[in-house]
């Protein structure tokens, strides 16, 4: 696979540069906005909702929506701020949307997220353990002792690393160091020798990954054994995932390990003409939807309305999946 990051900026510009609008949706007087919380802008979540406002905005004459994105903390972060009303749409792993329907792990303290609404899937995100190349580290057991970043509060990476942690029977207080930094800063922290490590939710080709392994010669290392088998085995929201060979400098083997999906989702609040006209945004124009970033280029229709999606569907998209025939 050729590399490339697609975050441009004239397609950001013209993300946010929209005027016209629709009846039904907002008046000759006034326009919606919509926004999409994604996460750190070096990740793939940030470029793959801008990609999606681009191609939201380029209707605006016809839907009247002015779509803008956003970046947050994570996962979790952009599920309490569709619940709160903050955002229209976010990006979220399949287990954060998992957990926030059945009011578990980071969403256990205030119950289940009920307005949650799944609109559908973008790309598999494998879990990504990078380490210094001087650690000498080759299995995440490795990290014990070690200062490892877990990922920041709020998002998917941390929730994932929580669980990962438990079914090992490890603790934070295992590590050296547990730092919380953010995905923009975690790859200059580990080429500066201030982490030995770090885990990350990502798709991949990502320039976050690309980085490291480039500036300081930084080594993916496998995730795997028992307590990665159990989960996968246990949670519906894991899969095994292999991130090929050959994708970053110094890394020429397969990285076996699991991951999760990201998938997009809103709020029963929001209008369904509102979800309607961002799904079809991107359901219409999907060949160039894939080419907007290498993490994205294997989208298939089929898939994206149903992988990793555990809250229903909301009624704006299965209004346009049954339109298209993608749902009965």
């Amino acid at each position: 696979m050729k590399f490339g990051i697609s975050v441009c900026t004239a397609a950001f510009a013209a993300a946010f540069a929209t005027t016209a609008l629709l009846p039904g949706v907002a008046s000759a007087q006034q326009q919606r906005f919509i926004t999409v919380g994604t996460g750190g802008v070096t990740g793939v979540y940030y470029p793959a909702g801008g990609a999606i406002c681009r191609l939201v905005n380029r209707d605006r004459a016809k839907h009247g929506l002015r779509c803008s994105v956003e970046s947050t903390g994570g996962s979790v972060a952009n599920v309490n701020l569709l619940k709160s009303g903050e955002l229209e749409f976010g990006v979220a792993q399949s287990d954060v949307q998992f957990q926030a329907m059945k009011g578990l792990g980071g969403f256990q303290k205030d119950g289940a997220v009920g307005d949650l609404r799944a609109v559908f899937a973008l790309h598999p995100e494998p879990f990504t353990v990078v380490a210094r190349k001087e650690s000498n580290i080759s299995k995440f057991e490795d990290f014990k002792g070690k200062r490892l970043n877990v990922g920041n509060p709020g998002s998917g990476t941390r929730s994932s690393m929580e669980e990962l942690l438990a079914a090992m029977g490890w603790k934070m207080a295992d590590f050296s160091l547990a730092s919380e930094l953010r995905p923009d800063e975690h790859g200059s922290a580990l080429c500066d020798g201030k982490i030995d490590g770090f885990f990350y939710g990502v798709g991949h080709p990502s320039a976050n990954i690309q980085d490291p392994t480039t500036i300081c010669g930084a080594k993916l290392v496998s995730l795997t054994g028992p307590a990665v088998d159990k989960l996968v085995k246990e949670k519906p929201y894991y899969a095994v995932a292999t991130i090929p060979g050959g994708l970053y400098p110094g890394n020429a083997n397969p990285t076996t390990t699991f991951g999760v999906q990201a998938t997009v989702v809103s709020s029963a609040k929001v209008p369904a003409d509102v979800v309607y006209a961002f799904t079809r945004a991107v359901f219409e124009n999907l060949d160039e939807f894939k080419k907007l970033h290498p993490a994205l280029a294997n989208l298939k229709p089929e898939d994206m309305i149903k992988n990793g999606l555990s809250a229903p569907l909301h009624e704006g998209a299965v209004r346009y999946y049954k339109e298209k025939g993608l749902l009965k």
